[in-house]
């Protein structure tokens, strides 16, 4: 068994951030994910990767299981996480109006914003449906390139 991760100060100016939505941390301890998403954290741990997430996520884990919750704590400080902002909002209705996700499921293309408006070039997620998915991807980085914002690459821990 691993053990369990702690927090782990890298130099941000030479490593990549990766934004982890909260399917990330909760695969940490769910079966079908936890083997991938356990090397993440390892790799992060070695120093190849620095962790953000958000306000949003830290809130969505707030009725998590407590071993998730407790895991957000561990992984991030609160400078890792990101702010939901006027700009994050506006951008998360310019994909919301192009319907690249339900507006059921707004929070994902939240998570997309929030990577986007703080120029982090990668979301990590477990979700297929809404968020690792080509069409959806090349979708959102249109509606990023027409707002003037970076593209952004959206994986699952496994193309890591």
């Amino acid at each position: 068994m691993l053990p369990l991760p702690q927090r782990h100060s890298v130099n941000p100016v030479n490593v990549p951030s990766l934004y982890l939505d909260t399917s990330v941390i909760g695969g940490y301890y769910d079966p079908p994910f936890q083997v991938a998403t356990r090397e993440l954290w390892q790799k992060q741990q070695a120093g190849k990767y620095r962790f953000v997430s958000s306000l949003l996520v830290d809130f969505e884990i707030s009725t998590a299981p407590q071993q998730v919750q407790d895991l957000m704590q561990r992984t991030f400080t609160e400078a890792d996480l990101l702010p939901l902002t006027v700009e994050v909002e506006a951008l998360a209705r310019a994909y919301m109006a192009k319907k690249i996700v339900p507006s059921k499921y707004a929070d994902d293309a939240t998570h997309v914003a929030i990577a986007v408006v703080h120029r982090v070039p990668v979301l990590v997620s477990w979700n297929f449906k809404h968020l690792v998915n080509r069409d959806r991807r090349t979708a959102f980085n249109a509606v990023n390139l027409l707002q003037g914002y970076p593209p952004v690459d959206i994986l699952s821990p496994l193309e890591l």
